[in-house]
């Protein structure tokens, strides 16, 4: 009877620490998801700072991407607008019982900044999405 018991702890004992060890990894994947909105959303206005004056160019986007942790996937002008697909990863620790190791997270955005009838600069963003990672 004593085994069975010793079983039947161990096994409880294991599953209590899994059920704990996937809600602490949920909780670091969410808070990096929100480390990718918040550079998402310092992209978008930095984007919209620079085209006060014209749509920034490509390597010039492409420098407001890296300096918010991103990468620049395309990047299509136009007279009137301007269209950039943004892809930002953040990192963060997943852990097992053979111990942790880094994960990440992709998201994309597809931002799109035209003139708007107060003579400034609006924009549109696409819901954030997954992407693959390149």
């Amino acid at each position: 009877m004593v085994p069975i018991i010793l079983v039947l702890l161990a096994a409880g004992t294991l599953m209590i620490m899994s059920h704990r060890q996937n809600d602490a990894n949920e909780r670091h994947e969410n808070e990096a998801l929100e480390q990718i909105t918040r550079h998402a959303e310092s992209y978008e206005d930095d984007v919209q700072n620079e085209a006060r004056n014209g749509h920034p160019s490509e390597d010039r986007t492409r420098a407001i991407a890296q300096r918010n942790h991103s990468s620049l996937i395309s990047y299509g002008q136009s007279a009137q607008s301007l269209t950039t697909v943004v892809e930002f990863l953040a990192t963060y620790e997943d852990t097992s019982f053979f111990g942790t190791s880094p994960s990440r997270a992709y998201r994309c955005y597809v931002f799109r900044f035209q003139p708007d009838a107060q003579g400034g600069t609006s924009r549109t963003t696409l819901p954030l999405q997954e992407c693959n990672s390149t």
